[in-house]
């Protein structure tokens, strides 16, 4: 039997350095490069902050302080049995801000990471400069998705969203989708990343490497776990009145732009959901598609979704 990953292989070398901040009780590992207002960077599952190195570069080189994140149970960040809550989870990043010195940040979620930063947008508003989200709809816009699924089966469009998120069910047992996630070196992992990815982008050639290090992550002794507690809360909360008072507090329009991209072919987070979202973003906000490009925008189509970042932080993306 192969020795599980030390969390410190996560920590891959290139042209950023590698920081451990205390932020929210935790320490949380981040990778950063360049100088300048900050940008940070939130990932999605099942990645961790790695999924950023094509931006991390970019905006760097256009004149920011570019921070990707590993998110509580993920890659080289603490491990803690409890704080996978919204409310917990948005302190981390608004410590983190805080803890690096800045007054505020341009938040960058992708997927989970996304939920997250329209979360700390809306709890956090002082420290939010502006949002921009890769396949990631609003909180509550993914609520309603997934309450009509399951209200209106019969219908195709109400349905979709509920379908695509079936592992977000799956996740809910005790103990057996740990072992579902890890079994095999983590091929579950490979599985979600391949079905959930546009066609173009798993022919190419950094393609393998891309899954051989997502696996290997999620090997990490903690972080399965971790990863599905998020998953967790997220649907037993709606069963407990914090899941009331938590779409209470997220329930408003944000003051910051909000930057929206959706892969076309995302069978995960659906377009349709994403397009929702509109109800709460701020003043200048701008919703972008990308052709050809699934769930993972930023991996799939980076020079696009650069361009894209870029414009829209220094005020040159108009509708």
């Amino acid at each position: 039997m192969r020795p599980l990953p030390d969390p410190s292989t996560t920590r891959v070398s290139g042209p950023w350095t590698h920081h451990d901040v205390s932020a929210n009780g935790i320490s949380l590992h981040i990778a950063s490069a360049g100088e300048g207002p900050l940008v940070l960077f939130v990932h999605g599952f099942p990645e961790f902050w790695w999924s950023w190195r094509g931006q991390l570069l970019a905006l760097a080189d256009a004149g920011f302080r570019a921070v990707a994140v590993d998110l509580r149970g993920y890659g080289d960040s603490d491990k803690p049995p409890r704080g996978y809550d919204g409310w917990t989870l948005a302190g981390d990043l608004a410590g983190l801000i805080k803890a690096m010195g800045e007054r505020r940040a341009a938040l960058v979620g992708h997927g989970w990471g996304g939920l997250l930063a329209w979360t700390t947008a809306a709890l956090h508003p002082r420290l939010v400069s502006s949002l921009s989200v890769l396949s990631a709809p609003h909180p509550l816009a993914l609520r309603r998705a997934l309450a009509l699924g399951l209200t209106r089966p019969w219908r195709q469009a109400e349905r979709a969203q509920l379908t695509a998120a079936g592992h977000l069910f799956r996740a809910q047992l005790p103990t057996l989708p740990e072992a579902w996630l890890t079994k095999d070196g983590a091929a579950t992992v490979e599985r979600l990343i391949r079905s959930w990815s546009g066609p173009k982008w798993q022919t190419a050639p950094e393609f393998e490497e891309v899954v051989r290090r997502n696996r290997a992550a999620m090997l990490v002794p903690g972080a399965a776990h971790s990863a599905l507690e998020y998953y967790r809360w997220a649907v037993r909360s709606q069963l407990r009145g914090e899941g009331g008072r938590f779409a209470e507090a997220v329930d408003r329009r944000l003051p910051v732009p909000v930057l929206r991209v959706q892969g076309r072919l995302d069978p995960w987070m659906r377009a349709s959901t994403s397009a929702a979202s509109t109800a709460w973003t701020g003043p200048n906000s701008i919703y972008r598609e990308l052709p050809e490009v699934g769930h993972f925008p930023h991996q799939e189509a980076p020079h696009a979704t650069n361009r894209l970042l870029i414009k829209f932080l220094t005020g040159e993306l108009h509708d």
